[in-house]
């Protein structure tokens, strides 16, 4: 069996804590993992080989690292140039793992779902692996525990193995509609994870929606290793249709298989449902982080940076990082998408980024800013370096404060250390590097007429990014 996961996403509906260039599913929302890599670490105990991944290209290096500092192996990290929904990123996956002439059954997973229970669903995954090695195409219906009306439902047919036939795949209700759904007991939640061999995905998507399986083939059929990507043909890949694995093929099949699954699931779809899955005190209240509580009850104070004080207020959310705070009724969290909406069309960097902004070598934090200067905490990991640039319209200066930097300027190299600094012109080429075995840590003062991220020049970069771009 190998698993598939899914980390694509566009980070909304947990903002300000999720943001486009930081989605949910790689934040430790539910425990000290990122979900990311709970959802690799609850397939431990299964019989199954290494994952295959699938995101988006600009979140190929945080998929790669949180794989790399919890050392799991994978069969490759795939990379849409463009998002088109689950059905083209599945058929990817699929031809991927059948290249060399293998047929393995696919566990399809979210890479940001929530799994109380592992046992169970290590019993669900067996169950589900006989139906699929028969030739069905299997989902997973989750046991509903309340009328939810935020997902769409699927009803149960004939008993099938351990599982039953798929009736009908319904779309999310009103909520006496769910009621009734829920108190038949022959209506179960659409999770979302999937289990088939991946020639039957195939068969099937040729004979349903052969268009995505037709520009699926041609773009992975140069598909190229880029570090530990793998790439498809952007150009050909953007012509796919976008389409849902719901849409394009199981609601269409006449093999489609469901396992219940009652394992304490969650899509963690917005605040409200992460209060309902996470430990709450007497009074009902979710405390992460400083927080001091007066006569609350049954809310979600998340305090990332900062002491936050809720006094006299039942059923909020308030979320707190360092760059936002957001305050929100618990009934109302789904109009966060609406906030983002405007941050995205105002064109706001808290639309897309955190204060501290993550790259393969490390990360920097924009601590302050003003007219014609810009502050940064810059950390570098052991061993890696910066990309070779120059900037039109600033100078920097460099103040180390804990580990060594072998910085070039021009053609001349020096080491900085601790409590020393340097200073790069405006149109001088320079690089940064870590030489050490300790995390390189250093502020930096932009001073100019223009300091937006893209006033940077690369010459040469060993992430592969040759594009102008932030660092």
């Amino acid at each position: 069996m190998k698993p598939v996961i899914l980390a694509g996403g566009s980070g909304s509906r947990l903002w300000p804590k999720s943001r486009a260039a930081l989605p949910k599913q790689f934040l430790a929302l539910t425990s000290e993992q990122t979900m990311l890599q709970e959802t690799v670490a609850r397939l431990k105990g299964t019989d199954s080989e290494g994952p295959i991944f699938i995101c988006n290209d600009a979140h190929r290096f945080l998929v790669a690292e949180q794989l790399r500092v919890q050392h799991i192996n994978h069969d490759g990290i795939l990379l849409e140039p463009v998002g088109r929904n689950t059905a083209p990123a599945i058929a990817l996956a699929a031809l991927h793992a059948t290249k060399n002439g293998e047929d393995p059954v696919l566990l399809v997973l979210a890479a940001d779902h929530l799994i109380k229970d592992t046992v169970s669903f290590h019993q669900a995954i067996e169950k589900a692996e006989v139906l699929a090695r028969s030739g069905a195409l299997v989902t997973f219906g989750i046991v509903p525990d309340q009328p939810h009306t935020g997902y769409g439902y699927i009803k149960a047919g004939e008993t099938k193995g351990d599982g039953f036939d798929v009736a009908e795949f319904v779309e999310k209700p009103d909520y006496t509609t769910a009621e009734g759904y829920v108190a038949s007991g022959k209506y179960f939640w659409n999770s979302g994870m999937f289990m088939f061999r991946a020639s039957r995905y195939l068969e099937e998507l040729e004979k349903f929606n052969p268009e995505i399986l037709s520009v699926c083939r041609s773009a992975i059929e140069t598909e190229s290793n880029d570090l530990d990507f793998i790439r498809v043909d952007a150009d050909i890949f953007a012509t796919c249709p976008n389409d849902s694995i719901d849409y394009a093929v199981m609601e269409k099949t006449q093999n489609a298989a469901m396992v219940p699954l009652d394992a304490g699931w969650s899509d963690v779809g917005s605040w409200s449902s992460l209060w309902e899955t996470a430990e709450k005190d007497t009074r009902g209240n979710v405390i992460i982080g400083d927080a001091i509580l007066e006569g609350v009850n049954n809310s979600y104070v998340n305090a990332e940076e900062r002491l936050i004080s809720v006094i006299g207020l039942d059923n909020v959310v308030v979320v707190e990082t360092k760059d936002a705070i957001m305050v929100a009724h618990k009934d109302k969290v789904q109009d966060i998408k609406n906030v983002v909406n405007r941050l995205k069309a105002e064109k706001r960097p808290e639309f897309e980024y955190h204060r501290e902004v993550f790259r393969p070598w490390g990360s920097y934090d924009a601590i302050d800013s003003g007219h014609r200067f810009q502050v940064k905490r810059i950390k570098v990991k052991p061993g890696e370096q910066l990309s070779v640039q120059m900037h039109h319209h600033r100078a920097e200066h460099w103040v180390v404060v804990a580990g060594t930097a072998k910085v070039t300027i021009g053609t001349d190299t020096l080491l900085v250390t601790e409590n020393e600094s340097t200073y790069i012109p405006i149109g001088q080429v320079h690089s940064l590097e870590n030489p050490g075995k300790i995390p390189l840590e250093l502020i930096e003062v932009q001073s100019g007429t223009y300091l937006g991220e893209d006033d940077i020049v690369r010459f040469s970069d060993r992430y592969g990014r040759t594009k102008s771009a932030d660092k």
